[in-house]
């Protein structure tokens, strides 16, 4: 190549990677923004709670003194990594919803350079950057990328495990860098729990590069094992020595769904699970398939072979299969749950659309049509992500500002507030609440030890909520603040709890307490 168009190609590498810069900025503005509405992923419940649920322990450690409540919800217990790491920001930005957001972004932003070293690992540089432009561009990762959840960070371990795993083959000390990738790995199922369903995935990344070493292999995969089955046990000990096991059991016992009673459920469940890829996006998940469906017909071809001896491309199926597996499991996928798999499914396309281009003959020709279909992808998505950028609204955050002024110019009782989204409001506006919806504690004695002088809802009241707030509480509607766009979810409405006269307490057993009764004053629809 000649010195013109070595530089013409650097000026071209150097206005993709602007654009990629550009596209990571608008990520980290408008921290305070709500999650975009009008989006395809309106009904997600992350949005509502997440945030505040996985950080609570490091808000009410800061703000309260103690990370701990008995009887709430405690989810620090059993995924304790993210938390730590935020309670260790709150020591410079003191608590707040842009600072647990900022940790975010700064997780995502590590994520683009690692998919760049991941990808450079075995592709050319113009696939690497096709990736990393891909996941930059989503609306869908734009979305969920900003927000102070837990697959930022598991998405940031799962990726540096890979990139160790991957050249594992060319390390000094190939051993001690699987037991390091064991540690990350048991700190990724400790960021969140469905990353146990990557271990296939890590375990592909680790013993293919070191297929023609049998025993070097076996050794690295038993050092990762041991490794990270080591740091987990750590875990448990520690807080059953604290007397925590009951928390950490509390978080599976939420997190498992009703099944149906069809025997056919779990082909229902995979297929919905599968069907939930298409909500990343519809083109790139499409052609992450059909890249995964032309490697299996042309797995003797020279460009199978290469493909399938690529190992990020069978790691990339693994894991994308683990959660779909997960998801089939739990009977209960959620958008959110995608923004771990979304990385891999791009990962296929760029590794895919390399060894197409790689070939001759019509496969060149079908590479450079996917490559084609993927810029223009990348265009549409950009405008998207741009759209979002470019109107944020501020409903939530405004709407847990008036609520928590009318409480404070409204004294009554405890400061303190029962409510799904309270860990959420917590982190906006600092006020002290309890969750009514999960806890190791029934919510009737739960709130006959903490005595809260206040509760908020979505929208209605539902009715076993109704019952056991009734045993110790009438209940008045004294406000409501819109938010969202979500039809089941967007006005979120305030109500002042009474303590019953003389201290009585009512027997939920023995009356209909789901019912509006005399001292109440509810005026919207309990069901």
């Amino acid at each position: 190549m000649t010195d013109r168009p070595r530089r013409l190609q650097g000026w071209g590498y150097a206005a993709w990677m602007l654009i990629i810069a550009v596209f990571a900025a608008l990520h980290a503005a408008h921290l305070r923004a709500d999650f975009p509405n009008g989006s395809p992923w309106v009904f997600d419940w992350a949005k509502y709670t997440d945030e505040g649920w996985y950080g609570n322990a490091a808000a009410r450690a800061h703000l309260f003194g103690n990370w701990y409540m008995a009887g709430d919800f405690n989810p620090a217990v059993a995924v304790p990594v993210w938390p730590f790491l935020e309670w260790i920001l709150y020591f410079f930005t003191g608590v707040s919803i842009v600072a647990a957001r900022g940790l975010a972004i700064g997780c995502f932003f590590t994520s683009l350079a690692l998919t760049y070293w991941l990808m450079r690992a075995s592709c050319s540089r113009p696939m690497a950057l096709l990736a990393v432009t891909l996941v930059v561009t989503s609306p869908f990762l734009y979305c969920f990328s900003r927000l102070a959840i837990l697959e930022p960070l598991q998405t940031v371990l799962i990726l540096t495990a890979l990139n160790l795993a991957v050249r594992l083959a060319r390390a000094k000390r190939p051993i001690a860098v699987a037991a390091a990738i064991g540690v990350l790995f048991a700190l990724n199922v400790l960021t969140k729990t469905t990353g146990a369903f990557l271990l296939p995935a890590v375990t592909w990344a680790i013993v293919i590069p070191l297929w023609d070493r049998r025993k070097m292999a076996l050794r690295c995969a038993m050092a990762f094992g041991g490794a990270a089955a080591v740091a987990f046990a750590a875990w448990m000990a520690l807080i059953a020595s604290l007397g925590l096991y009951g928390d950490y059991k509390y978080y599976f016992f939420v997190n498992k769904y009703d099944k149906p009673s069809e025997f056919y459920w779990p082909l229902v469940a995979f297929w919905w699970s599968l069907h939930g890829l298409l909500w990343v996006d519809h083109s790139a998940i499409v052609m992450a398939a059909a890249m995964v469906l032309l490697a299996a017909a042309a797995m003797w071809s020279g460009w199978g072979r290469r493909l399938w001896g690529n190992p990020l491309f069978g790691c990339s199926i693994l894991a994308v299969g683990g959660y779909v597996l997960f998801m089939t499991m739990q009977d209960h996928p959620q958008p959110r749950y995608f923004a771990v798999p979304a990385f891999f499914c791009f990962f296929l396309v760029g590794l895919g659309i390399e060894e197409l281009l790689r070939t001759e003959g019509w496969m060149r020709r079908a590479g450079w049509t996917a490559a084609i279909a993927m810029a223009l992808v990348i265009v549409d998505h950009g405008a998207q992500t741009e759209r979002y950028f470019q109107h944020p609204q501020y409903t939530f955050v405004n709407a847990a500002a008036a609520l928590t002024q009318y409480i404070d110019t409204h004294p009554n009782g405890k400061r303190l507030m029962v409510s799904i989204s309270g860990d959420e409001i917590t982190l906006i506006t600092h006020l002290p609440t309890l969750c009514d919806d999960f806890g190791t504690e029934d919510l009737a004695p739960k709130i006959a030890d903490y005595q809260p002088g206040w509760y908020a809802a979505w929208n209605d009241l539902d009715p076993g909520t109704l019952e056991d707030l009734h045993a110790h509480f009438s209940v008045e509607q004294v406000a409501g603040f819109s938010a969202f766009d979500d039809p089941d979810r967007n006005l979120l409405v305030l109500f002042k709890l009474h303590p019953l006269p003389n201290g009585e307490e009512r027997n939920p057993g023995a009356e209909n307490l789901k019912i509006v009764l005399p001292g109440d004053k509810i005026d919207v629809l309990i069901e």
